[in-house]
């Protein structure tokens, strides 16, 4: 997913995406520990996901303050 699309989401849309992608990364890894994962770049792409995710909730964070 693009950053124009994240940023696009609302911020309940955000939070329940940060929780879909932080538990497909857990199950990555789990399944990379016992040998299961074909795709390796696949939790790469997650993490990043879930840093795009962030970033723009952070940013959305710090507007509503000021």
């Amino acid at each position: 997913m693009k950053y124009s699309d994240i940023a696009k989401l609302k911020d309940v849309e955000l939070k329940k995406k940060l929780g879909e992608n932080q538990e497909k990364l857990r199950v990555f890894r789990f399944g990379n520990a016992m040998g299961k994962s074909k795709d390796v770049k696949e939790g790469m792409n997650t993490q990043r996901e879930i840093a795009r995710i962030r970033t723009e909730m952070n940013l959305r964070k710090r507007e509503a303050e000021v």
